[in-house]
């Protein structure tokens, strides 16, 4: 079924997941609902109906160890891009002077999907479960754009309209992004924007607002709302999402057995969650039920937006205009907006409550980084391995080498395993600031970080009701 070909071991269709691994069961504490905005209290199926699929939301909220993948949208992943290739980095590890078989560092090529990241893992999910409902209009938010491609990508093959609303700073730096989104027949609009309320608070007061993700999802919501044949997507941070992107951890855990090897350490980048979940959830329940229990498992932040490294575990609203459910979470505020950093994906003002719970109770461990040294990182990537990364990839990548050579100044034998989340064929103008020596990184002083999250808007929830 199976073979090692030039480094990359390359699992034969048959082999995509039946199910999705459930992390819910093996929380060491109980996962926190959803809440009800308009009245602090856990948001009941109804209400979460009218903004996401049925089937998503009972996805959500089950207890269930594993999920089934429907036949015929197994089939679509597979005759698609399923399985992805694991790779052993040679030409990195030669690179950075790691050479024998005492460290070894692989990554799972996510580039491969037809919109080149590991989006379309949902978004195929959440069209097909939507398309079955009878909806017509799939509306989201996106950062870099990865997530609005995967989505488009989607809803072009159901025969579903898809609207997306891109920050602005990448709706600028992106163009190809949006070209790619238009050709699977998406709208894409400037976030803010002046089509709505959410995004005319921010419009009309500077019609060049650089936007953030927060501000996206309130313009994506309200258009979603608005007709009751549309609904929300969403490509991070609910549980659903994280779900659907187990496929990617599960593959690796057959492609690392086919060499007979168990991983030390497991990295990946994280601004909502997704592909840093579906890369480690498989493998946390491993470590949570004693299997793995010395497996680390890092997630890879931005210095300027570092939500986990920096914000707080609390209840934060999921999006600006306070239109999304209320979440438990490791947040910066929702009123926060991040510098427009080439990694637009990692802007997100909060995290995945799965990744916040992990984190919370030290099972996971989290990083940041600068943009410069995570370009530089990719450039020597591109160099040794052959792919240009995305600028959101290159987080792990910066993070494995520095975990790899660790190891070697400490004669350890390490087998490093991170997520290649996607290619940054899109992301040329941060390659290109960084060779003209224009790059600058950002540095999210303590101070703002206080000032957002000591915003009298802040909600207050009480935990006893539930």
């Amino acid at each position: 079924m199976t073979e090692l070909i030039n480094s990359r071991v390359i699992l034969d269709p048959r082999d995509t997941p039946k199910e999705w691994v459930n992390i819910l069961p093996y929380l060491p504490i109980p996962m926190t609902p959803l809440i009800n905005p308009m009245n602090g209290k856990p948001a009941s199926f109804e209400l979460a109906s009218q903004i996401f699929p049925k089937s998503c939301i009972l996805q959500d909220v089950s207890l269930e160890e594993t999920i089934p993948i429907p036949k015929d949208l197994r089939e679509i992943y597979a005759g698609s891009y399923r399985p992805t290739p694991l790779h052993r980095a040679y030409g990195l590890e030669n690179v950075i002077g790691v050479k024998g078989e005492d460290i070894k560092i692989f990554y799972k090529n996510e580039s491969l999907s037809p919109t080149g990241s590991h989006k379309p893992n949902t978004a195929l999910a959440q069209a097909y479960y939507a398309k079955k409902e009878g909806v017509k209009e799939l509306v989201t938010e996106t950062g870099a754009g990865q997530w609005g491609s995967g989505l488009a990508f989607g809803c072009n093959l159901f025969d579903m309209k898809c609207t997306v609303y891109m920050v602005r700073a990448s709706f600028l730096q992106k163009p190809g992004r949006k070209i790619l989104m238009k050709a699977f027949n998406a709208e894409v609009h400037a976030s803010p924007s002046n089509l709505t309320d959410s995004g005319r608070m921010y419009y009309e007061k500077d019609p060049d607002h650089p936007g953030s993700l927060g501000i996206a999802i309130s313009e994506a919501i309200e258009h979603s709302l608005s007709d009751s044949n549309s609904k929300y997507s969403l490509g991070s941070v609910v549980n659903f999402v994280l779900l659907h992107q187990t496929i990617i951890g599960q593959e690796v855990k057959l492609q690392l057995a086919k060499l007979n090897l168990t991983p030390d350490i497991l990295i990946g980048c994280m601004g909502g969650g997704s592909n840093f979940g579906g890369f480690i959830i498989p493998f946390v329940k491993d470590k949570i039920i004693g299997d793995l229990p010395d497996l680390e498992v890092i997630g890879v932040e931005p210095r300027a937006c570092p939500s986990v490294c920096k914000g707080k575990y609390i209840w934060d609203y999921g999006d600006s205009a306070k239109k999304a459910p209320i979440l438990k979470m490791y947040t910066l505020g929702h009123n926060f907006i991040p510098s427009p950093i080439h990694a637009g994906g990692l802007r997100y003002h909060g995290m995945a409550p799965i990744i916040s719970i992990l984190h919370k109770k030290g099972i996971i461990s989290s990083v940041m980084h600068h943009q410069t040294e995570v370009i530089k990182a990719g450039l020597t990537f591109a160099k040794s391995e052959g792919i240009l990364p995305a600028p959101e990839a290159c987080h792990a990548i910066k993070e494995a080498i520095d975990q790899a050579l660790i190891a070697k100044e400490n004669n350890q034998k390490k087998n490093i395993v991170f997520n290649f989340s996607g290619h940054g064929f899109f992301d040329l103008s941060a390659y290109n600031e960084y060779l003209a020596g224009k790059l600058i990184d950002y540095e999210l002083p303590d101070i703002e970080i206080q000032k957002a999250l000591a915003s009298s808007d802040m909600p207050e929830i009480d935990e006893t009701q539930f």
